[in-house]
């Protein structure tokens, strides 16, 4: 689905259009917001039908929803950023490509691979076979290309799916920049050429390039090519610094990967030191409460560990190094240990099954102590000790922090292993630590979408439970080091996977209207009407202009039409995050699954959505005829059914879609599909 083409425009001429393309954008945003603003502050003051609040609520809350959208979405437009022509790259770089894989089929993987190879620029080419295929291994060495795959180090581990493949590969190789690519993403040779000259600037970490599919048809039935996102909407966050990788077709500084790695590794233990100090504080007040107050040396003793604990956390928050500070803690408690052997020797053997249950969770890899909370150290500790075993507790929680962390195959993980989706929060987090990131909106490799479309919707469900996951673990909202612009792009990602919950809502309330005559709003005025169509109406519009071109209808249909996907990302990641429930993880399938017939039991709550609203059509016709309904209500409404109707008519194509049929072979030299990369995606 290529992009316009245009006649090259001169440098100067690029840049007025840049220009004046943004400041029309900048005035629609601006009548957006206000528009949106105004309708749904007057929606909540005085349209809210509250004797039918059971359905008011719910349709002005979702309302609200969709305004915040429309206003971080906006927001990321206001600063759009067109780059251009990218920089010229030195000759001496060292670069990796690697090229993850885990089963693909083994003639996909080295296609993509023989293709890494013809990349201009010098690199080394690495196939990271999560599968430890020996014919895998073979086809690559017989061609000279590398071969990773899991050391032993991994072997009883967690494997943290691609990101733990990738990580494991960056202790094992040293080039100072990667190309991420995955198995089915076939680059052109100028890949490199095109990106790596943005990393002049020292503080660039990542180039994120668009993902491309050679195997969808003019009209993407799937919705896989995402022109939106891939476009204007990573534009418009690489102008406020959060272009976010995507898992593929990004280069990436490996000094910055390592010194994520590295930071996230010293506040892990760091998080562990201080929950340790914590509970030893906790432990050592419960022993002294207990004490006889003719116990003054002993007092005296405990009084010097806990001022000990507070010389440590002191010391941690000036930033003393970590090592010393729990050397010379643990030295000082020693020494009290030691000053109270003799008058706790009575009760010491009392004490011997607390302080054995303890190190048993301390050594638990499920259970470290950077990870535990209060509850988990709380069965033990609220168990009153002696002195002495006291004093052996705090020993034992602060040697007991994971230093080593030996519930992992590496201590350092560059790549965020919180999600089953590596790219966002990894990104997020070098954010953090004040790095850059650009988007180059150039085609630069082609890939394969899916052809069916159980596997877009384990797709799209990885993606979803993925950004979840990292908004309930890493909120950007409050972490620390990120601008508040960078805050609300990264927010905006994750807020628009609620929309399957407001989905609801917007099937539900023509519903109600045109079955049982229950209005949401107070009335369908005038009012009413001069509030909302402007705004939706110039909310179409910034659509229109942000796209320069690019189809979006699609992914406007699917971002209403997979709502039960989304609703299932959204509950799924929660049970993992709080409940501790597995989360189960698919590799997308890069060959079509053969159906057996229309794939409708993958859409039944589209299905059901699709039959309530014809059924609802049908009986306000019914009422209207009758003359039990409100024309102008019951008219307005079939209108809001109708547009839905249209929305979800994208699944009934994509239940009956059969895969990608390639066109005729070219007959002319126009019609040679390999022109495809000169113009798709071209500036």
């Amino acid at each position: 689905m290529a992009r316009r083409q245009r006649a090259p425009l001169s440098p100067e001429a690029a840049e007025n259009r840049r220009r004046r393309r943004l400041l029309q954008i900048r005035v629609v945003v601006v009548l957006t917001s206000l528009l949106g603003l105004n309708y749904v502050t007057w929606r909540w003051m005085f349209s809210v039908n509250w004797d039918a609040w059971w359905i008011g609520v719910p349709l002005v809350m979702a309302e609200t929803y969709s305004l915040i959208d429309s206003l971080l979405f906006g927001l990321g437009m206001w600063r759009l950023r067109e780059r251009g022509e990218p920089p010229v790259p030195p000759p001496d770089l060292t670069v990796d490509v690697f090229i993850a894989t885990y089963n693909e089929p083994i003639d996909l993987v080295m296609t993509t691979a023989r293709a890494a190879q013809q990349i201009r620029y010098p690199h080394r080419t690495w196939i990271l076979d999560d599968g430890n295929r020996p014919e895998m291994r073979a086809a690559a060495e017989a061609e000279g290309i590398g071969w990773l795959t899991r050391s032993s180090d991994w072997a009883g581990m967690p494997r943290h799916a691609k990101a733990g493949n990738l990580n494991n590969a960056l202790l094992h190789t040293d080039g100072e920049f990667m190309l991420i690519l995955d198995a089915d993403q076939i680059p052109l040779p100028e890949i490199l050429d095109r990106t790596l000259g943005y990393f002049d600037d020292e503080k660039m970490a990542l180039v994120q390039t668009p993902q491309y599919f050679v195997n969808v048809p003019d009209d993407d039935p799937l919705g896989s090519q995402a022109p939106l996102f891939y476009g204007p909407i990573q534009q418009g966050k690489d102008g406020w610094n959060s272009a976010f990788f995507c898992g593929s077709n990004a280069v990436i500084r490996r000094e910055a990967l390592m010194q994520l790695g590295i930071s996230r590794y010293v506040h892990e233990v760091e998080t562990g030191v201080r929950k340790a100090l914590d509970s030893a504080r906790s432990v050592v007040r419960r022993s002294r409460a207990a004490l006889d107050p003719a116990e003054v040396e002993v007092r005296a003793a405990l009084d010097a560990i806990l001022s000990d604990i507070g010389r440590a956390r002191r010391e941690l928050a000036r930033g003393v190094p970590l090592f010393d500070v729990t050397f010379r803690f643990q030295q000082r408690v020693a020494a009290v240990r030691r000053s109270l052997v003799a008058e706790d020797l009575a009760t010491l053997q009392a004490d011997l099954s607390v302080l054995s249950e303890l190190e048993d969770i301390a050594a638990d890899p499920e259970m470290s102590l950077g990870a535990m909370d209060a509850g988990d150290l709380g069965r033990v500790l609220a168990r009153d000790l002696s002195p002495l075993a006291a004093v052996e507790a705090v020993e034992t929680l602060v040697r007991a922090v994971d230093v080593d962390r030996a519930g992992e195959a590496q201590a350092i993980m560059p790549l965020a292993t919180i999600s089953v989706t590596e790219d966002m929060a990894t990104c997020m987090r070098l954010h953090t630590l004040g790095w850059h990131s650009a988007y180059h909106d150039e085609v630069l490799a082609h890939g394969l979408a899916p052809e069916d479309l159980q596997t877009m919707l384990v797709q799209r469900l990885r993606w979803a439970q993925g950004t979840v996951q990292v908004m309930f673990r890493e909120n950007p909202l409050v972490q620390k080091g990120l601008s508040l612009a960078q805050r609300l792009m990264y927010f905006s990602t994750m807020w628009s996977y609620l929309s399957g919950f407001a989905a609801i809502v917007y099937i539900g309330a023509p519903v109600v209207y045109l079955t049982i005559g229950v209005l949401p709003v107070q009335a369908l005025s005038t009012e009413f009407f001069l509030r909302l169509i402007p705004f939706l109406v110039v909310n179409q519009l910034l659509f229109w202009l942000v796209a320069d071109g690019r189809p979006t209808w699609r992914g406007q249909q699917y971002s209403l039409a997979l709502f039960p996907v989304w609703i299932k990302s959204f509950t799924s990641a929660f049970g993992n995050v709080f409940l501790k429930r597995p989360l189960d993880f698919a590799v997308t399938p890069k060959t079509k699954q053969e159906p057996q017939g229309p794939a409708w039991h993958l859409v039944k709550p589209q299905l059901w959505a699709i039959g309530l609203l014809v059924g609802a059509m049908v009986i306000g016709v019914v009422r209207i005829l009758a003359g039990q309904a409100n024309t102008a209500g019951a008219v307005f409404n079939m209108v809001w059914v109708a547009f839905d109707l249209l929305i979800f008519s994208v699944i009934i194509r994509a239940a009956l879609y059969r895969g990608y049929e390639p066109p005729d072979p070219p007959t002319s030299e126009t019609d040679d599909p390999s022109t495809l990369p000169a113009t798709e995606g071209a500036h």
